[in-house]
């Protein structure tokens, strides 16, 4: 499409073009072509300059193939785009960018490079260092692809330039990566504090990993894990940062365009791809990566209103639900309604095995609150495995800080007794009695929620924060208990925001 002196590259995209079919909503432009190195001395640069349209209606994915000669030792890519003005409840014009190397394209990210998604004006690659959110390694003749994600076009049409920088000469030493380790050092069976969805300069946060630890350690929290959106390039940067005190596990946030999922505790290096929306039917393929990189799928903030965020995949791959996230609004009260009636249709014959609640901060810059809401788990020790198997069994509960603490029972006849996530065998007309312990949660008012609603509502708890609910029923009476307990509502019919809640505890036999 062009060569070596053309530094004004045109990529007009009609209409027609736009006529995508089959399960990738992708589209390949004409590929750009750098002239050959030959007599290039070390330090020489070449830039071509293109510039397009994308209208209204753009695949989610449009590919600038990039012809990458031999002997280049780093390619530096900067764009921009117009944002037009547009009436009130109109989408305005947002463009993500990423890059694939000489591997290709192919979904499952063989040839993944990095992604910034919006966060980002400019990256660079090369062999010993990479932008943020980038792998490094050595800029390899082929093929490369500059993957654009026009995540909204207004009706103006989003204009685009992009600028690839080729500098030659000898790559750089590589960098071996570096992990943490999947063990700290524990307190046995004990209950664990953590938040599993943040974000660092990685992808769209601004704070850096040592920022991010730090500020973990001051909310009170054991472990935490890596979830920058679609890449994994933070995973060889937070070895420096864990501790005895501090398990860091790696994952993803994988972010499409019908939901997100924090892909929890994956192997390091693990890459899942987002390149697919819910009419693929391509989700299921990469919940089953996520497994067999010994990972949990968390579906996130399921009913999230930004565009994009909206959870469309249904709860048949997850090992979770994050039912909270950040400061508790209407969308986290929607997401805990629609936990519940998961767990009512599982206790009546719904089909499937209950989908256990956590919540987490997604925490991306100041004044996120990291901690803000934080799972506590029940785990034989502090490593990857016992965590993640605390949170797949449901034993658990999310409060909003460090400063609340439950205790959460059920016991029957001859001396039968069920926790967070457990079941009571007990007959029908067994009588139960249920016992909350709180602390840390003054003038909060506990809920108890059961299969039939909300059948238990306590007196606010004294100013000192602590103190004991019991209630007694029968498994015929009550399938599950769970407990809530909310800040003091303000006027209306709405109830207080949440300052903590757990899993349930089952009451009967199975």
């Amino acid at each position: 499409m062009c060569d070596a002196n053309d530094d004004n590259v045109h990529h007009s995209i009609g209409r027609r073009a736009l006529f995508v079919t089959g399960a990738a909503a992708a589209l390949t432009l004409g590929s750009v072509t750098f002239a050959s190195p030959a007599g290039a001395a070390d330090g020489d640069q070449e830039t071509q300059t293109l510039r397009g349209t994308l209208p209204t209606g753009s695949p989610d994915f449009v590919y600038v193939p990039v012809e990458v000669p031999s002997g280049v030792r780093e390619i530096r890519v900067a764009y921009t785009y117009d944002r037009p003005s547009v009436p009130a409840g109109t989408a305005g014009n947002a463009l993500d960018i990423g890059i694939f190397d000489e591997r290709g394209t192919e979904l499952g990210g063989k040839g993944f490079r990095g992604w910034s998604g919006g966060a980002r004006t400019e990256f660079f690659l090369r062999a010993d260092d990479a932008t943020p959110g980038y792998l490094a390694g050595p800029v390899r003749e082929g093929t490369w692809h500059i993957a654009l994600g026009p995540y909204t076009v207004s009706p103006q049409g989003l204009s685009y330039e992009i600028t690839i920088t080729l500098t030659y000469g000898e790559p750089g030493a590589a960098v071996r990566p570096a992990y943490p380790p999947s063990r700290a050092k524990g307190r046995g069976r004990d209950w664990y504090r953590g938040d599993c969805h943040l974000h660092s300069w990685y992808s769209d946060g601004r704070r850096t990993p040592a920022e991010i630890a730090a500020l973990a350690r001051a909310a009170g929290l054991d472990f935490i894990n890596s979830s920058e959106h679609n890449t994994h390039a933070a995973h060889a940067h937070w070895a420096p940062e864990a501790g005895e005190d501090l398990l860091i596990m790696l994952g993803e946030e994988v972010t499409t365009r019908n939901g997100h999922v924090v892909a929890l505790g994956t192997d390091p290096g693990t890459f899942v791809d987002w390149r697919y929306r819910a009419r693929d039917n391509r989700f299921g393929r990469f919940a089953r990566q996520i497994r067999r990189a010994g990972g949990l799928v968390v579906p996130a903030h399921p009913h999230a209103t930004c565009i994009g965020c909206n959870w469309k995949f249904g709860f048949g791959e997850a090992d979770a639900v994050e039912v909270w996230n950040g400061p508790y609004t209407p969308d986290d009260e929607v997401s805990l309604a629609d936990w519940d009636s998961i767990l009512v249709a599982s206790v009546r014959g719904g089909g499937r095995e209950w989908i256990p609640a956590m919540g987490n901060s997604d925490a991306h810059r100041d004044p996120d609150v990291i901690g803000l809401p934080q799972t506590v788990v029940l785990a034989d020790d502090l490593t990857r495995e016992a965590i993640q198997e605390g949170i797949r069994a449901g034993r658990s509960y999310v409060a909003e800080s460090k400063n609340v603490s439950l205790a959460f029972t059920a016991s029957g006849g001859r001396g039968q007794h069920a926790g967070i996530g457990e079941r009571l065998e007990s007959a029908g007309d067994t009588p139960v009695t249920v016992r909350l312990e709180v602390t840390g949660a003054p003038r909060c008012t506990v809920r108890l929620v059961t299969d039939q609603g909300v059948l238990f509502t306590s007196a606010p708890l004294p100013v000192a924060g602590s103190g004991v609910v019991e209630w007694r029923t029968t498994p015929a009476y009550a399938a599950y208990v769970r407990a809530e307990v909310r800040h003091e509502a303000a006027a209306g019919p709405l109830p207080g925001a949440l300052a903590a809640f757990t899993n349930p505890i089952f009451l009967g036999r199975s």
